[in-house]
């Protein structure tokens, strides 16, 4: 049964490598990138998420410029996904990361729960990719 599951897994990895879209936050090797793009996905399609990502990603390059953004321009950065909670509770997300552990997004999925704004897809989400 194993070796069926292993042989299945082998499959879906090669298919994988061969149909996956190319995404500007999925093979940076930055857990930012992918904490990021999880939080943006929540209920927008990909293609609206790409553009926004771009432009937020430029004016916001990782957790301490986040964690510091002015309301307004952070309001103005997400324009055209929807949905101004997520970007909120983004903030407090950074915020967050900044004073619990030392600005590093964790890897671990129980710490990646506790923070605000991060369900158990999101989790595993960013686990799974980034770490």
């Amino acid at each position: 049964m194993d070796e069926l599951k292993d042989k299945d897994v082998q499959k879906l990895l090669e298919w994988y490598r061969q149909k996956k879209r190319t995404l500007p936050w999925r093979d940076t090797g930055d857990p930012y990138d992918v904490l990021l793009s999880e939080v943006m996905l929540q209920q927008t399609r990909v293609e609206a998420a790409i553009s926004c990502f771009e432009r937020f990603r430029k004016e916001v390059p990782d957790i301490a410029s986040l964690a510091q953004i002015d309301e307004e321009k952070l309001m103005r950065l997400w324009e055209g996904l929807g949905y101004y909670s997520r970007a909120r509770n983004l903030k407090k997300c950074a915020r967050q990361i900044i004073e619990r552990h030392d600005g590093k997004i964790p890897a671990d999925h129980e710490k990646l729960l506790s923070l605000t704004g991060i369900g158990p897809y999101s989790a595993g989400a960013i686990s799974s990719i980034a770490f």
